[in-house]
């Protein structure tokens, strides 16, 4: 029993070539070994008999055969009456493996091996490699630990580390606080869904106040903001998620006047007010922070909290979206010192500088990129990790740290468990049709030349 399913058209191409094999070893090759000895022996008497140089000019002339003409004819047969007397003379049921010795079986699984070897080294990481992705995340969790800190609230208001603090500065004098607050006091900045308590609402929502209601409704996330949040301008709607994980989208009547009836006019006043909101003192969340009040699960700390209340805290605590700008700065550092390591070994390799342009995580244009990011993020990320576990304070939570090792990991768990056995197949089959691509041609040539003299007909 054949240890492969062969197609239809397989076995019969199997069929075929156990019958070729085996006419071609019962050819009864002539020896010419004798032959060759007896001309050696002509050509050592002619040259006693003083003949060589008639014998070297007969060599150097050569002998002038008149062609023969093209009267005879090779018939081709069809591969149906190949395949007939194939079954004929061989039967049916041949494996491939038959028409090999188990020499040049080994020589193929050799060869075969040798081409997945070239193919992972591709995608393999020497210790450079290794050296530039760690030692990027290790310096980005040093800016996170020795210059971003911990926020805190002082009577100057939010402090944390050096960077953390030249952030929050630069951010105050981009939006000055006093216009600021006449921004949010102008009719251009209105929006429906900035109810921050429950007098305006029909349906209560539970931990709707001024501290909160940022961080509950949709409208003011980074990101969902601009879906939710424009749609709630267009139809004079509050989506919230309230501390309990309930989620509510209601009519605001009393912010009737609030509503805009042109999208783009939604989208600007969308942005304008995400303007007015962002360095006050309970400001914008982080990007997707509401979700995790759907978090109404866990029990962490002394306190025995769920991920929802945790949440509620660091916002409360200062955990905003400028403090997630200032977090997202030691996950460029490992991103642009990775990608700027990455480049000068490649241009160091050979590579031309087109080619080392680290912008792309394509695989087939940076076959490591994509790993070596995933390397230096994980290092990073760990790091965090074990700065929470020492601190107990979840605010030296690094969120978009977090994110891009989760975007990573997904990628690369991808890449290991579903692409790259395919793609590998593909490059060992790709280089297999290559080299059946020229053996078909050397056949092809071959025919062309033995069937010059011939009258070809095809059955």
């Amino acid at each position: 029993m054949s240890k492969f399913e062969y197609s239809e058209i397989e076995r019969q191409i199997n069929t075929v070539l156990a019958h070729q094999d085996k006419e071609l070893r019962e050819i009864n090759r002539p020896d010419h070994s004798e032959i060759d000895a007896r001309i050696s022996e002509s050509e050592e008497l002619l040259k006693n008999l003083e003949y060589g140089d008639q014998l070297a000019s007969l060599r150097t002339s050569g002998l002038q055969v008149p062609a023969e003409q093209p009267h005879k004819v090779m018939v081709v047969p069809s591969w149906e009456n190949l395949c007939k007397e194939a079954e004929a003379h061989v039967g049916t049921g041949h494996d491939l493996e038959e028409l090999f010795t188990p020499e040049e079986l080994l020589s193929n699984e050799w060869a075969g091996h040798q081409l997945n070897y070239e193919y992972n080294q591709l995608y393999h990481l020497d210790k450079y490699d290794i050296a530039i992705c760690v030692a990027a995340g290790l310096l980005g969790a040093a800016a996170d630990i020795l210059l971003i800190g911990i926020p805190q609230k002082t009577p100057e208001g939010l402090k944390g580390g050096t960077l953390a603090n030249f952030i929050r500065d630069q951010f105050d004098k981009k939006f000055p606080e006093e216009e600021m607050e006449k921004l949010a006091n102008s009719k251009v900045s209105k929006v429906p869904y900035d109810a921050q308590d429950n007098r305006n609402t029909k349906i209560y929502v539970d931990g709707l106040s001024a501290y909160y209601h940022r961080l509950m409704s949709l409208g003011h996330d980074p990101l969902l903001g601009l879906i939710f949040g424009v749609s709630d301008i267009l139809t004079g709607r509050m989506t919230t998620i309230g501390r309990t994980g309930k989620i509510v989208s209601q009519v605001m009547e009393n912010y009737a006047d609030r509503k805009e009836s042109d999208i783009f006019a939604a989208i600007a006043k969308q942005i304008i007010h995400y303007k007015s909101d962002i360095i006050t003192s309970m400001g914008l969340p982080a990007p997707m922070m509401a979700l995790f009040n759907l978090m109404q699960f866990g029990s962490i700390s002394e306190e025995e909290q769920t991920i929802a209340e945790i949440v509620q805290g660091m916002y409360y605590e200062g955990y905003d979206f400028i403090h997630f700008c200032t977090l997202s700065i030691p996950v460029m550092i490992v991103e642009v010192v990775t990608r700027i390591g990455y480049s000068i070994k490649r241009i160091k390799e050979g590579h031309s500088v087109k080619e080392s342009i680290p912008f792309s995580t394509n695989r087939d244009k940076n076959p490591k990129l994509t790993t070596m990011l995933f390397i230096g993020h994980s290092a990073a990320t760990a790091v965090n990790a074990g700065k929470v576990f020492f601190t107990k304070n979840p605010m030296a939570i690094n969120y978009p740290q977090w994110i891009a090792f989760a975007k990573y990991s997904y990628q690369q768990l991808k890449w290991v468990i579903l692409e790259k056995p395919n793609a590998r197949d593909a490059y060992v089959r790709g280089i297999i049709d290559e080299e059946l691509r020229e053996v078909i041609e050397s056949v092809d040539k071959t025919f062309d030349d033995v069937s010059a003299d011939y009258i070809v007909v095809f059955e």
